[in-house]
């Protein structure tokens, strides 16, 4: 019988001091450090819609909205993560003794890939659903039009629909604004995946 290698595990002092002093970034999950892969322009461009889509219609109101680099820090699941695009009513709230990791979202969104579909489908929104100002859940789909949407609607529960039309208009209820799936997903060429 061959042993098998145990896995480093880190305390989350050692996580924050590597992932400071890293060109990259990586998830925390309950001491492991897992290094994030590289989008591709699909995921790069749906994302970056989203994120001026949502930075234009929240220009006068009380949010601030983080696109790909904002470090969140989950306490009930152990997990420091880099969603995609995050919305945070102001004022935002850093985790304690941090000035770059913030606690409070009440919209995130993910752009799916193949190697993170089911992570984000699964153990990632059971750890967001545990952030008491999260309401509302965007999945998009960066191969085909597709859009799955999560929306808070009492204590343990949560209302699905899935988009998979271009023409139609996705209401934001937390945020209180529209969104055109055909925008989200301007400019994306299927044909390169």
């Amino acid at each position: 019988m061959i042993a098998q290698p145990e896995t480093k595990r880190y305390t989350i002092d050692e996580y924050l001091e590597l992932e400071i002093a890293s060109e990259t970034r990586s998830e925390y999950c309950d001491g492991e450090i897992i290094p994030m892969t590289g989008g591709t322009p699909n995921h790069n461009d749906i994302a970056g819609n989203l994120y001026i889509l949502l930075k234009s219609a929240l220009k006068s109101k009380n949010y601030r909205i983080f696109y790909v680099d904002q470090r969140l820090w989950i306490p009930d699941a152990n997990l420091y993560t880099y969603p995609d695009v995050m919305v945070l009513p102001k004022p935002l709230e850093l985790q304690t003794g941090r000035k770059d990791t913030v606690v409070n979202p009440c919209f995130i969104a993910e752009v799916l890939s193949k190697s993170t579909q089911n992570y984000d489908r699964g153990e990632k929104f059971v750890a967001y659903r545990t952030i008491s100002t999260f309401q509302e859940y965007l999945l998009i789909d960066q191969y085909r039009i597709h859009v799955e949407h999560h929306v808070k609607t009492a204590a343990h529960q949560w209302l699905f629909s899935e988009y998979d039309d271009p023409n139609v208009t996705l209401s934001l209820s937390t945020l209180e604004l529209q969104i055109s799936i055909a925008e989200l997903y301007e400019n994306i060429d299927f044909s390169t995946v």
